[in-house]
């Protein structure tokens, strides 16, 4: 199929709640990436008290924000958990950032009490003592490139026996400890890397956009992008905290 036949549809859930890591530079990153092969995107938002129907989505963002929103932005989910699930399992492309990462799971036991998670990955997070705040780089088998970002987090992730986003180069990751980071689940991906993720790593954003594009349409292959400044940017990061 041509590329100028394929729509991509990216749904951003409550931006109005879970805004506070740049979350709209991910979107703006699909965006662009998608129109400068060709490939119509549009995307939708979705605030408090909107109908969210995820048969119609190819991409979910689900942003960062503090425990409160995070509360409320729960709520409205488990209304409709069972739908987000089945597209999950659907294989359904799924970006989740640090407070979304973390409703993924089953809950997040913070100091003022257990918060709900949407059970969507079997994983769970508890507060720490201290935050986690760094620049953070991974070895990541969802692409060549180092991933590179920030993370500023005070919860601690545990992903079982799932497959981490990457292999903490530099950084805390999940929790300090396991040297991991995320979580990769069929096509979702939960991180606390922000800064925003997407543009520092076009990598990870064209592989969103591939399984978006083969989920869709079948196997598909995105033709390359000029990615030189982003690469020479993405080595400068690489060099000046891991080989050092």
């Amino acid at each position: 199929m041509d590329k100028k036949d394929m729509k991509l549809t990216i749904g951003h859930l409550y931006p109005d709640l879970l805004n506070l890591y740049g979350d709209r530079g991910n979107i703006a990153c699909l965006m662009k990436r998608c129109a400068w092969r060709g490939i119509e995107a549009q995307t939708v938002e979705f605030n408090t008290g909107d109908e969210i129907d995820f048969q119609d989505l190819d991409i979910v963002l689900l942003g960062g924000g503090s425990d409160r929103e995070q509360r409320i932005v729960c709520k409205n989910l488990l209304a409709i958990r069972e739908q987000f699930k089945g597209y999950v399992e659907d294989n359904g492309v799924v970006i989740a950032v640090c407070g979304g990462y973390q409703l993924l799971g089953k809950y997040y036991k913070t100091d003022e009490g257990p918060i709900e998670g949407l059970g969507l990955v079997d994983i769970y997070t508890e507060q720490g003592e201290g935050r986690l705040i760094d620049n953070i780089v991974l070895e990541s088998s969802v692409c060549e490139m180092p991933v590179v970002g920030f993370e500023n987090h005070g919860g601690r992730t545990f992903i079982n026996d799932n497959t981490p986003f990457g292999k903490v180069l530099y950084g805390a990751g999940n929790d300090g400890e396991s040297g991991c980071e995320g979580v990769v689940y069929k096509n979702v991906i939960g991180t606390y890397l922000h800064g925003p993720l997407l543009p520092k790593n076009p990598q990870v954003c064209d592989w969103l956009i591939q399984k978006a594009l083969e989920r869709r349409y079948g196997a598909t292959e995105l033709e390359p992008l000029d990615d030189s400044r982003e690469k020479e940017a993405n080595e400068y990061i690489y060099h000046r905290f891991v080989k050092q």
